[in-house]
């Protein structure tokens, strides 16, 4: 059983394990942005994360100017920069992070990184992704490129167009009153009726049928 035995050991040895998470830590730090396998980068988040926490709790000590600071708070910020030290052994990036990094999410606790899965190396098939420090609030990665005004004029003129588009109605078209019927188009003057059509053809037809059966009966005799 793995009591007490935390994290994973990714077919290393202690030494080369601590060195490749020391080294990718410092690579996120000063890059801010990292594309490793999926296993590699949860393991790294973790002291990526502790690492940011142990900058934060100095507070407002990390904004003022290091002149400024008393002997008191330059012995917590040495003292914070050795135990991230133990973590990445970078001092470049460690100088980053509490520079620029840790006075970044002064007020946020906790949740520093994320992860975007993206897809699987070729070769092995293993999944990869992105691991990155989340943006300031407030700044312009974290808030929409679309300004609040762009959009009410947007919203206006699709108001605008669709009334534009909309045609008016035809004054031409009288509404039926209640009470009235519609009106029969009239027939040409030359046209004949329907009904006396068929009965002049009917007729047509009676006298040469009456014709061809006397025909018949003379020629029988």
């Amino acid at each position: 059983m793995r009591h007490k035995r935390a994290g994973l050991h990714l077919s290393r040895t202690s030494a080369h394990r601590k060195a490749l998470f020391s080294n990718m830590v410092a690579a996120l730090f000063t890059y801010e942005r990292i594309r490793t396998t999926v296993v590699k980068a949860k393991e790294i988040r973790r002291l990526a994360e502790r690492a940011i926490t142990v900058a934060r709790r100095l507070g407002p000590i990390l904004t003022k100017n290091p002149e400024k600071r008393t002997d008191e708070e330059k012995a917590r910020v040495v003292h914070a920069m050795r135990m991230a030290l133990r973590a990445v052994r970078d001092r470049d990036a460690v100088l980053k992070l509490f520079e620029e990094i840790a006075p970044r999410y002064l007020a946020r606790h906790g949740g520093y990184t994320r992860l975007m899965k993206t897809d699987q190396r070729p070769g092995d098939a293993a999944p990869m992704g992105f691991l990155e420090l989340i943006p300031a609030e407030g700044s312009e990665e974290a808030t929409p490129k679309t300004s609040p005004t762009k959009g009410k004029e947007a919203g206006k003129q699709g108001k605008e167009a669709k009334e534009g588009s909309a045609e008016p109605k035809s004054k031409g078209k009288a509404k039926a009153t209640a009470g009235e019927k519609p009106l029969k188009a009239k027939a040409p003057a030359g046209a004949k009726p329907k009904k006396e059509a068929g009965a002049s053809r009917g007729a047509a037809k009676s006298a040469a049928t009456m014709k061809r059966s006397s025909r018949g009966r003379g020629g029988g005799e």
